[in-house]
């Protein structure tokens, strides 16, 4: 089977702006493709007792939990706290309320799946991607996998970092209510009191940009629609965010999932949200000059330019170069 008609919804899809500029397609896949991806062994992982049956299952079938933002890498660690019941704050980052585990499939087995992971890795997907969005192919590397997010799976509102020139996220959920379940990703936009942290982005483009807490955001879209595809190209507006509670032992969030990465982008560490919460002077200072000095708090006025590259993300990246599928 051939995959080569997807190209063509890519070129022609029209760009959407709300609540940042991005390409959304839905049906993605032809019905008989859909049928058979989400009717794939690898796929439809469905009816299992407990977290231990699950993991059990998703190593059978070729899939190893990865180094992913968000999420542990423990399973015993995961099993432990998602029988509790409790909801653990500031473990992989203070805005975020819980974390969960993402599973990426590095051995497919079925023919539809292993056809479907070598045109997602091919060369000719890759340059549509990049000349949808007006990227030179030779500035970037890909690095796209198909993966499982378990409850609790959570990534507060971020833009993305600098070094990410391109992402996009298919739902291929094998589950017959998936569309209705909590575990779809939200595309937002800073409220109001909180657009000072994305004018902060765009005047300093050597610093890189942090996940945010979600009551500074508001949520425009959410993508629940299976078989869609959601591309864009990461700027200083383009929030997104996911926070996963569902039941995993029906069935599992799945999504193809993939980005290109600047092969060479020099960009320090920027501040995190802590650093750029505004602190209200006793003194009110009413010139324009004050107001803009307003906007940026002291610990962001001080802050080392010196610093590397975001470490979390850098270790994703190296742990997926490690395991490629």
């Amino acid at each position: 089977m051939s995959f080569d008609y997807l190209l063509e919804k890519i070129d022609r899809a029209p760009f959407e702006t709300a609540p940042f500029r991005h390409v959304q397609i839905n049906d993605f896949f032809s019905p008989e493709h859909f049928r058979e991806i989400t009717a794939a062994p690898e796929i439809a992982v469905h009816g299992l007792n407990t977290d231990g049956e699950l993991f059990d299952a998703l190593f059978e079938r070729g899939y190893k939990i990865i180094n992913f933002p968000g999420c542990i890498t423990n399973r015993s660690e995961y099993i432990k706290w998602h029988k509790s019941g409790a909801r653990q704050q500031h473990l992989n980052n203070s805005a975020c309320e819980g974390f969960g585990v993402t599973l990426r499939l590095l051995e497919p087995t079925s023919p539809l799946i292993s056809e479907l992971v070598a045109f997602l890795n091919s060369d000719v997907f890759h340059a549509h991607l990049a000349a949808k969005f007006g990227i030179e192919r030779e500035q970037v590397y890909p690095d796209i996998g198909i993966q499982k997010y378990l409850d609790g799976y959570e990534i507060s509102p971020h833009p993305d970092i600098r070094q990410k020139a391109l992402t996009y996220m298919v739902n291929v959920n094998s589950g017959a209510n998936s569309e209705e379940a909590d575990h779809h990703t939200h595309y937002l936009k800073f409220r109001e009191p909180f657009k000072y942290v994305q004018s902060y982005w765009e005047g300093n483009t050597d610093k890189n940009r942090c996940w945010v807490p979600w009551d500074w955001c508001e949520s425009v879209k959410v993508q629940r629609e299976n078989n869609s595809i959601v591309i864009f190209s990461p700027d200083n507006s383009s929030m997104h965010g996911v926070k996963a509670r569902y039941d995993h032992l029906a069935s599992q969030r799945t999504q193809l999932y993939g980005n290109l990465w600047y092969k060479s982008l020099p960009v320090s560490e920027g501040p995190e949200w802590e650093d750029l919460v505004l602190q209200r002077s006793a003194r009110k200072d009413t010139s324009v000059l004050g107001s803009i000095k307003a906007m940026v708090p002291k610990s962001v006025k001080s802050f080392i330019r010196n610093r590397t590259i975001d470490r979390v993300d850098q270790n994703v990246v190296k742990d997926r170069l490690q395991s490629p599928l």
